[in-house]
């Protein structure tokens, strides 16, 4: 299907082609709206292509498939990156979403009582609109990192892809997180390493076919149904699970002490171009990898839609002051897990239950 045929007035738009979008197109799909999904990215499953080489997901494939199609591969493996940009890909085109590609919007507004989002000189129409570009909109970075020497090597983790970027020397890894402990662990193989930062916890068993077996169900059970703004104990964890990073999976500080890493206090600035350390040493390094993390990006977005800083006001993705507005992909959006695979496809069945049905497809399905 050619789905720059999909025309005139749509019932709903979504905006992003991610995994969260591709979920709530299928349960549009479902519901047989008229919908199209603009997405930035050349093929679907590209978010997941441009993630450093050696990328595992975190979750056995049991529990990373969307809604109508398990993921193809030994439930208690952990896929590659590009095995799930490979299955997104194929959901796509399984389902036959009506995904155009190359479409960056910069601009939703409302005007009269519909949305209209624009790209480079083409507008789409709808009723209603799900902004599903996700959690990793807008690569984060401090400000003195301008400051550093030119001869540094610097890349956010979003550009890193293998230690084949860095140049001869030493290597700041910035943030303990999960992407700052699996970098740092890859290119302390042939870079001398420091990572700075504090862990936001750690997994209190080895993570593996055992682990997938045993506790990451338990561990997604907490994540889905515990950790969620419909609970006491999600409601008072929301605000730090969105401050700091996810507990340490995979690669755990002990097994970056063992590898040689030498872990570090956090960054406190930039001396004479050279990276310093809140206890005031100066690393002498060639390359600085910032894992720093992403912010939200919704400056494309009538300012009128969103609260004072710019973001959504929004209960479980559903827009307080914007009829027909939805939110779906981020951050705790409903659960610890709102971000992956599988909490974001729980999240899209949700909205897609609560999108308004339009005057004019109800009135055609009363006449039928």
């Amino acid at each position: 299907m050619n789905h720059n045929d999909v025309t005139g007035m749509l019932d709903t738009m979504i905006i992003g082609g991610g995994q969260a979008g591709l979920a709530m197109g299928y349960y549009l799909n479902e519901q047989q709206r008229k919908f199209l999904i603009l997405d930035a990215n050349p093929r679907a499953g590209d978010a997941w292509r441009q993630r450093w080489d050696s990328l595992r997901v975190f979750t056995p494939a049991k529990y990373d498939g969307l809604p109508g199609a398990p993921f193809p591969a030994d439930p208690l493996a952990f896929p590659t990156k590009d095995d799930v940009a490979g299955y997104l890909e194929g959901y796509a085109e399984r389902f036959d979403l009506p995904v155009l590609h190359g479409v960056r919007v910069n601009r939703l507004w409302r005007e009269e009582g519909r949305y209209v989002a624009a790209s480079n000189g083409q507008r789409w129409e709808a009723h209603n609109v799900v902004v599903a570009t996700g959690c990793s909109q807008a690569p984060k970075v401090p400000g003195f990192a301008a400051e550093l020497s030119p001869a540094v090597v610097q890349l956010h983790s979003s550009q890193y892809r293998n230690p084949r970027q860095l140049q001869d020397g030493p290597v700041l890894v910035v943030g303990l997180g999960n992407s700052g402990a699996e970098i740092g662990f890859e290119v302390c193989r042939t870079h001398p390493t420091f990572v700075a930062g504090k862990p936001g916890g750690e997994i209190p068993v080895k993570h593996g076919r055992t682990a997938a077996r045993y506790f990451l169900p338990v561990l997604r059970f907490l994540g889905l149904h515990v950790l969620t703004l419909n609970t006491l104990i999600g409601r008072k964890a929301a605000p730090t699970f969105k401050a700091h990073a996810a507990p340490l999976m995979r690669t755990r500080s002990k097994d970056l002490v063992a590898a040689g890493v030498r872990l570090v206090p956090r960054i406190a600035g930039v001396e004479n171009g050279l990276p310093v350390l809140a206890d005031g040493t100066r690393l002498e390094v060639s390359n600085v990898i910032w894992c720093t993390g992403f912010r939200d990006d919704f400056g494309w977005i009538d300012p009128a839609m969103l609260d004072g800083g710019g973001l959504p006001r929004q209960e479980r993705g559903v827009a307080l002051d914007s009829p027909g507005l939805f939110f779906l992909g981020q951050e705790f959006m409903y659960s610890a897990f709102s971000a992956t695979l599988v909490g974001a496809s729980r999240d899209a069945r949700y909205l897609a239950g609560r999108i308004p049905v339009s005057v004019s497809r109800a009135s055609a399905a009363s006449s039928t």
